[in-house]
């Protein structure tokens, strides 16, 4: 019998292991009507490969009978992805796992890397392992999908490198930033269980600012409760006077660390308190033993028309280097299903997320 302890020793074990793949992620989408299934594969009894395997069931309208679909996020994990045998292995046992189930779909988000830096410059590395896995895909029906789930793209520091070294590659303007923060009084502190609903609060006023969906309060209450309890989860809180001004969750697993949540209310941004944030989550993951930090997001286009771009430049001041990847891909197991799916899901998120806005706005103006 799988325990919370095992699974994530596991998980930990894989050449990159992600923070998606954890038992707590399990958790926390079970909590909003998932099911976690936890798979693995062994080869000469040894663990070569597993998977997270989240199954959700859904009522479309127009549509009596449920339908189940199977959504593995950032998975699966694989010891070797150039071993084809085990590599297809996987694949073919997770599509007859999920046909077993009943699932008219099967989504694979797999961390797997196409290529490093940005399109267009001279370090530009291309042709990667990630190549192969979507040619395979393709021939087995599988496309790309519509629904990207998760950032396909986003920018990694090394944390492994000296603090001295980790700032001499920043951007001129960020290491200015940052020591101007440190002149204008921005200190930063630990977070605790107890800053959590004024960082919601502070997470929705830059959602309504910014122009982006969040989910309810709930949602992140239990996610950060979760994490946190592990102890997987470092609150920044960057204050100035004692008031708290901008907030970062750090996400600790497995030897690396995750920027998933960033917050900040629109008093003294001048201070530039994001940026003492940022510096100091660099700090707090290499204190924790992290090898690298994921800053977790950089856009599919590589343009200032892209809606991230404002923030990837903001992240790409930081020093890291941009890994773009496969991205989420979908098997539909009852094409004709998956059709109609394909046709009204968009139309209903788009309604969610717009009475999602909504009720942020409001929660605001009331709170």
């Amino acid at each position: 019998m799988m325990d919370h302890r095992r699974w994530n020793e596991i998980v930990a074990g894989f050449p990159q292991p992600h923070l998606l793949q954890t038992w707590e992620w399990g958790q926390v989408k079970s909590a909003l009507g998932w099911h976690a299934h936890h798979k693995i594969w062994e080869v000469d009894g040894k663990i070569a490969a597993a998977a997270l395997v989240l199954e959700r069931t859904i009522r479309l309208g127009g549509i009596g009978t449920r339908l189940r679909m199977h959504y593995i996020p950032k998975g699966p994990l694989l010891i070797d992805w150039s071993d084809a045998g085990l590599r297809r292995r996987v694949i073919a046992e997770l599509e007859d796992f999920a046909r077993l189930r009943g699932a008219f779909l099967l989504k694979l988000d797999p961390d797997l890397p196409l290529g490093v830096g940005e399109p267009g410059f001279e370090e530009v590395a291309d042709g990667m392992i990630g190549e192969t896995l979507i040619a395979e895909l393709k021939t087995k029906g599988w496309h790309f999908s519509d629904e990207q789930v998760q950032f396909r793209n986003t920018v990694l520091l090394d944390l492994t490198l000296e603090e001295e070294e980790i700032l001499a590659a920043m951007k001129q303007k960020t290491r200015y930033n940052i020591r101007l923060a440190h002149r204008k009084d921005v200190s930063v502190r630990r977070g605790a269980e107890a800053d959590f609903e004024h960082l919601y609060q502070m997470y929705a006023e830059t959602a309504v600012r910014d122009g982006f969906a969040i989910r309810g309060k709930d949602y992140y209450l239990t996610l950060w409760q979760t994490f946190f309890n592990s102890g997987m989860l470092l609150p920044l809180v960057a204050e100035v006077d004692a008031e708290a001004v901008a907030g970062l969750m750090l996400f600790v697993f497995g030897g690396r660390c995750w920027y998933l949540h960033g917050m900040s209310t629109g008093q003294h941004r001048n201070r530039m308190p994001t940026y003492l944030l940022q510096w100091e989550a660099i700090r707090a993951g290499k204190q924790a033993g992290c090898q690298v930090y994921d800053l977790w997001g950089a856009p599919d286009e590589f343009s200032g028309e892209d809606s991230l771009w404002g923030v990837y430049r903001f992240k790409r001041g930081l020093g890291g280097e941009v890994l773009r990847t496969v991205g989420a891909w979908d098997k539909p197991l009852r094409p004709l299903v998956f059709k109609l799916y394909a046709r009204i899901w968009p139309r209903i998120m788009d309604l969610l997320r717009a009475r999602g806005r909504s009720q942020t706005k409001q929660g605001l103006a009331g709170g």
